[in-house]
C-alpha cells in the first residue's frame, strides 16, 4: 500500500521530548474530501497523524516524528497510560472517513490493518488495549463515540496478534527504535548471535528488551 502526503499547518513540531507509545483512532464525523480539507485549514486547529478514506486510501497529514493535534481535551480518560501531560505528544492519531454510526469498509479495514503493522514495527508500539486505543479513551464525555460501537476492535487484535512474528536476522535487519539498544548489547558482548553476523532476535524479544530499557530495567 502507499502513503499519500497531504501536509497541515496544523501541528508542532517534536515530541518535547516523548517517545511514541500509543496509537489513537478516531472517525472523521464527515465524508471526504471535506474532512481531509478541514484538518489541512489552520482554523480548524485540529489534524492526525493519519487519514483512511472509506476506498482504502492512506492521507499522511502530520511526520511521525511531530505532534498533530488529534487528542484535544482531556475529559474524565479511562485510559491507564495518560500521564497527566498532553497525550499528543506520545501518540499517533489515525482518523477514519466514516459518519456517526458507520462501519469501516472492507478496504478502508485492510488499509487500516496495514497501517497499524507498519506503525507497531515502526515504533516498538505492543499490541494490547492499553497501547491501540480509540479517542474515547481520553475524553469520555465529549467523544464517547470516537471510533464509535462499530469499530473492529476484536477482529484488528486478532489479526494484529496473529500476524506471523518478524525475527530480524542481522544487526541490519533490526528497525531503528530497536538499534541503539542492539548497538549496545553486541559492543559488550550481551548479544552475540551465532558468530558469523546472524543475531535471528525475534521482534517480540527485541520490544520486550526496549521496554525494559525504558523502564531502567537493563543496565546502561
Amino acid at each position: 500500500m502507499e502513503i499519500e502526503w497531504a501536509a497541515s499547518p496544523n501541528f508542532s513540531k517534536g515530541r518535547n521530548g516523548k517517545k511514541i507509545i500509543a496509537i489513537v483512532n478516531h472517525i472523521t464525523a464527515g465524508a471526504f474530501p471535506g474532512c481531509l480539507s478541514w484538518m489541512r485549514n489552520p482554523q480548524a486547529k485540529a489534524s492526525a497523524h493519519y487519514l483512511i478514506t472509506r476506498q482504502g486510501k492512506i492521507y499522511q497529514m502530520v511526520r511521525d516524528e511531530d505532534t498533530s493535534w488529534h487528542a484535544g481535551v482531556v475529559n474524565k480518560p479511562s485510559w491507564p497510560l495518560y500521564d497527566g501531560s498532553n497525550p499528543n505528544r506520545y501518540t499517533i492519531g489515525i482518523e477514519h472517513e466514516a459518519l456517526p454510526g458507520e462501519r469501516l469498509t472492507e478496504m478502508q479495514y485492510q488499509a487500516t490493518l496495514w497501517l497499524h503493522k507498519q506503525l507497531i514495527a515502526k515504533h516498538g508500539i505492543p499490541i494490547d488495549e492499553g497501547h491501540i486505543i480509540g479517542h474515547y479513551r481520553i475524553d469520555s464525555v465529549n467523544r464517547p463515540n470516537c471510533p464509535g460501537p462499530g469499530f473492529p476492535w476484536q477482529r484488528l487484535f486478532s489479526d494484529l496478534k496473529g500476524s506471523e512474528e518478524a525475527v530480524y536476522k542481522t544487526f541490519e535487519d533490526v528497525p531503528d527504535w530497536g538499534k541503539p539498544l542492539i548497538k549496545k548489547l553486541i559492543d559488550r558482548k550481551s548479544l552475540a548471535g551465532d558468530g558469523k553476523g546472524n543475531i535471528n532476535l525475534p521482534e517480540s524479544t527485541l520490544k520486550t528488551l526496549v521496554i525494559l530499557e525504558r523502564e531502567g530495567v537493563l543496565k546502561k
